[in-house]
């Protein structure tokens, strides 16, 4: 057991990550005075990775994952061997800036209802514009798709100071994503069974269940190379996608809710397949009806699952939640932008 001598545990979750911790590693260990330790959780890498850290890096503890089952696995069982009062969850492929620690932890201090929060997160090839992992805070629409401030599906905002605030969200980004260690193993932590993709929207969504908040802090900025665990557009991506939308609902949405919007959701995927067999696009086509098979082989699992959430609902928090289609603003409403939707948020 790991056990931390500052209150903060900035935990690194790496595979293969050699090239990210030479470029990224010098300015988080060298930040790390303002108030953290940090920790590597090697993922069962192939390389030299663990042996890299060792050599260069003493001040930077270690932790060893025998099998790689995936992202939200390597967490899950990483931070059963790290004792610390918050956890940073900081994927390899993240460009800490000067002073980007301390808003964030002031954050989490002034509101114990804060379960977790994130920073304002750039994109790493073009500087100047939010990242699709986070961006300015994470948003679900009524129909469970999700969105953020500063990037609606494909569409990134430039940064123009426009999100320098501090709100409440209803997901932080799971690749900088701070969160308070007791709830977060109380609440059960990272669901392994979903791999790399949406396993911190399904975390934030139980602490929400629950009756506490998430936050962004827009005074800190990080930035993100992207597509270093599954890299955009590929089928990879695509399959987590739809399996993992649906098992979010089922684990957490309201029953009374699923009735109707389980079966939407399923017309919605159908004509997504439907539009993507008319285009002679056969992988996607095949991608997402393999997607639903499985998701339908593990019912009984996920059902368990929500039975086990079922029992940590106390009064809901609903910020964060647009209620309207966020798909139909979008595509049919031309609502490409967040202030289009000319909704309102709320502050820390």
């Amino acid at each position: 057991m790991i056990e931390c001598v500052q209150d903060t545990a900035v935990v690194i979750l790496s595979y293969n990550g050699k090239k990210w911790h030479e470029q990224f590693l010098p300015l988080i260990v060298s930040e790390a005075k303002t108030g953290y330790d940090v920790v590597l959780v090697d993922n069962a890498s192939t390389d030299d990775t663990y042996q890299y850290i060792v050599d260069n890096w003493p001040t930077v503890q270690t932790v060893q994952i025998a099998v790689n089952r995936g992202f939200a696995n390597g967490y899950a069982e990483g931070l059963k061997q790290i004792k610390a009062k918050y956890y940073i969850l900081l994927s390899a492929d993240f460009e800490v800036t000067e002073g980007w620690f301390k808003p964030l932890h002031d954050a989490m201090e002034a509101d114990a209802m804060l379960a977790a929060c994130q920073p304002k997160i750039r994109y790493w090839r073009e500087r100047e514009y939010f990242e699709y992992a986070g961006a300015g805070g994470g948003f679900k629409d009524k129909l469970g798709y999700l969105f953020c401030r500063g990037r609606i599906f494909n569409t990134l905002e430039k940064d123009e100071g426009q999100y320098n605030d501090d709100i409440e969200v209803f997901w932080a980004s799971g690749g900088c994503f701070v969160v308070r260690a007791d709830l977060y193993h109380n609440m059960g932590g990272l669901d392994p069974e979903l791999y790399a993709h949406m396993e911190e929207v399904d975390l934030c969504w139980r602490f929400k269940n629950a009756g506490y908040r998430i936050g962004y802090v827009g005074s800190s900025t990080v930035y993100h190379v992207g597509g270093s665990v599954i890299s955009y557009g590929s089928p990879q991506k695509l399959y987590y996608n739809f399996r993992n939308s649906l098992v979010l609902l089922l684990k957490n949405e309201r029953g009374s809710t699923l009735l109707w919007l389980f079966p939407v959701r399923l017309v919605l995927d159908g004509i997504a397949g439907l539009h993507a067999l008319l285009k002679g696009k056969w992988k996607e086509t095949t991608t997402i009806v393999k997607a639903h098979f499985h998701f339908y082989g593990k019912l009984g699992m996920w059902l368990s699952r929500r039975r086990e959430n079922k029992a940590r609902i106390g009064r809901r928090n609903p910020e964060g939640i647009y209620n309207r289609s966020i798909v139909w603003d979008y595509f049919a409403g031309g609502k490409k932008q967040f202030p289009d939707l000319k909704w309102p948020t709320r502050k820390l």
